[in-house]
């Protein structure tokens, strides 16, 4: 199985995209995550989008705002609110965790492969086959 981030951007007009794709994958939406982290003293949060995989392929894809929206524990904020009541209205509960940010890592690649080990090891997504 191969499993990808696929990047939106920070979360300014591609958080609409990320709101898209999970109300147009419906029949296909697995989990609906935040990624809480702190980068030079501000609190910032990652909106994830994941999918089921392709019952072709085997390809399942994890649509991401990285680090752009401020944490919502944090300071509240329009667009958190906005991503937490299309889980609502998808019957999805925001799964939330508090990550490394992206710059401890050399190159964004990394990171994301580390934050596929860390939701295979919590079962949020399959095990690499």
């Amino acid at each position: 199985m191969i499993q990808r981030f696929i990047e939106l951007g920070q979360g300014y007009s591609d958080l609409y995209e990320l709101l898209e794709i999970a109300r147009a994958n419906k029949h296909r939406l697995m989990h609906m995550m935040a990624f809480h982290t702190k980068i030079e003293k501000k609190d910032v949060t990652s909106l994830a989008v994941v999918l089921n995989p392709t019952t072709t392929g085997d390809f399942q894809p994890i649509y991401i705002c990285r680090e752009g929206i401020p944490n919502p524990e944090i300071k509240p904020n329009k667009r958190f609110d906005l991503f937490k009541q299309v889980a609502e209205e998808l019957g999805k509960e925001i799964i939330s965790f508090q990550v490394k940010p992206s710059s401890t890592f050399a190159e964004t690649e990394i990171y994301y492969q580390h934050l596929i080990g860390i939701l295979r090891m919590n079962r949020y997504i399959p095990p690499m086959q």
